[in-house]
């Protein structure tokens, strides 16, 4: 049946799922667009509604993206071009969104190899920032990235995009900085603090065994307790007028610094 009211009760509260509030309430996030919800499927996430509108599909093979979602045991729900319009968070829409538990990954779900690389970010504040954390850690091999004290939700439809789905192929945990000391020290996981305060250059850091790099927000940088309980510390050389790249970009080049090191490109 092909739903065309924005009355309809699941319509309704995929809406509501656009806000915060309700989806730490429901435990459901949403996912919009098919190179998100083909990476969320291939992640063994498991849909609980589908949303889909033909009117918007850019490919015939798109269609292909119905049966998968099948399988999860989805409900699949046909609605007007009309009704999906609203619906969607995007300004030029594929006609795909489904709604699924949101991600609730602990420190204990990790399972890493025996020379892990992990990013510990804290406090991002912009989704587009932990967006493009997530895709460069997808695309460098990262095993986890783990959230401080964020003030961002993973399933910030806005993470979601910018991560292009990424944010379910990377193990993503929230906890607090003092967690995540403790566990780092325990498993013996070098810490490195990327910091513009920092005497040495990244490039000048060893990265070869198991390493955590820590990123703080652009504008405060690391809180104390990143700051003086983490001996290893590296800046990356900036010749302008600013003293810090965005924190993604920052990222970026630490982690494929580890992958030079480590001889990986």
């Amino acid at each position: 049946m092909l739903i065309t009211s924005l009355q309809n009760p699941k319509v309704k509260h995929a809406l509501k799922l656009r806000e915060r509030r309700q989806r730490k309430r429901d435990g459901l996030m949403l996912i919009e667009g098919y190179d998100e919800l083909r990476l969320a499927l291939a992640s063994n996430v498991r849909l609980q509604t589908l949303f889909f509108c033909p009117a918007f599909f850019g490919a015939v093979e798109e269609a292909a993206l119905l049966d998968p979602a099948r399988q999860t045991e989805a409900e699949m729900l046909e609605v007007s071009r009309d009704v999906f319009e609203k619906m969607a968070y995007r300004e030029n829409p594929d006609g795909w969104l489904g709604v699924a538990p949101a991600a609730n990954n602990t420190l204990a779900d990790l399972s890493l190899s025996a020379n892990p690389l992990l990013v510990v970010a804290e406090a991002v504040e912009k989704p587009g920032n932990l967006g493009a954390i997530l895709r460069s850690a997808d695309a460098a091999g990262v095993e986890a990235v783990i959230l401080c004290d964020p003030t961002v939700d993973i399933g910030n439809p806005n993470v979601i995009r910018s991560s292009r789905g990424t944010v379910f192929s990377v193990p993503v945990v929230e906890v607090t900085s003092a967690e995540a000391l403790a566990w780092l020290g325990e498993r013996g996981i070098k810490v490195v603090a990327a910091t513009p305060e920092a005497a040495s250059p990244f490039t000048e850091v060893d990265f070869t065994g198991p390493i955590a790099i820590v990123v703080g927000t652009e504008r405060e940088g690391l809180s104390p307790i990143w700051r003086e309980q983490v001996a290893v510390k590296a800046h990356i050389p900036m010749l302008g007028k600013v003293n810090s790249l965005n924190v993604a970009t920052a990222t970026t080049l630490f982690i494929y610094e580890v992958l030079r090191q480590r001889k990986f490109v």
